[in-house]
């Protein structure tokens, strides 16, 4: 018995015992995998694919495929040559077992491609904090019973933050602050009045 199954965006006629190159899986060798994507068991044929019916394989080892040139030259252009080489990513897999029924109850593994799997794709780089620190600092005393400096008309979070670290954290603190004589942070005087409307 044979079957037709999709993979990789290519369809492969198989039958048990064959050895498939297909394009990379996310899977390690001696790992059992299931394709459920079958167009084609036998006499049936899909609509588009053939329900509960699937081809399980295990995999031999992940390769590369052989080395292929990209040579460019234009010909109206004088030294105008591009060379570039590539390797295509490969699995190769053993076919263990062709089932017409009662795949999607077997419990193996389904076949991915490595490119939809993140642990297997390449490590992405550490994503930066949703936060600056001065935001993280001015947002930490609010929790804890302080006010929303930011809500002043002109008091962005790294401003907050300063405030916070010279000590002030309420409304109350900042409408009784010394414009002329308060050196931790250059304070405005419009800061000072909206302070003493929020603080009542």
């Amino acid at each position: 018995m044979f079957a037709v199954l999709k993979t990789g965006g290519k369809q492969y006629k198989v039958q048990k015992g064959d050895i498939l190159r297909v394009e990379k899986l996310a899977a390690e060798a001696g790992e059992t995998l299931q394709f459920n994507e079958i167009l084609m068991v036998g006499s049936t044929i899909g609509a588009p694919y053939v329900a509960g019916a699937g081809v399980q394989a295990e995999v031999i080892d992940q390769i590369k495929g052989k080395k292929v040139i990209h040579f460019v030259k234009r010909r109206r252009k004088h030294s105008s040559k591009r060379t570039k080489g590539h390797r295509q990513q490969l699995t190769l897999l053993r076919v263990t077992d062709i089932l017409e029924k009662g795949a999607d109850k077997s419990g193996v593994k389904a076949a991915q491609g490595a490119g939809s799997v993140p642990g297997v794709a390449k490590a992405a780089a550490p994503k930066k904090a949703a936060a600056p620190k001065a935001a993280a600092k001015a947002k930490a005393p609010a929790a804890s019973g302080a006010d929303d400096l930011t809500a002043i008309t002109g008091v962005g979070p790294a401003a907050a933050a300063k405030l916070n670290d010279a000590g002030i954290t309420t409304f109350a603190q900042l409408a009784a602050v010394d414009v002329a004589t308060f050196d931790a942070v250059k304070v405005k005087p419009e800061w000072v009045e909206q302070a003493k409307e929020l603080a009542k």
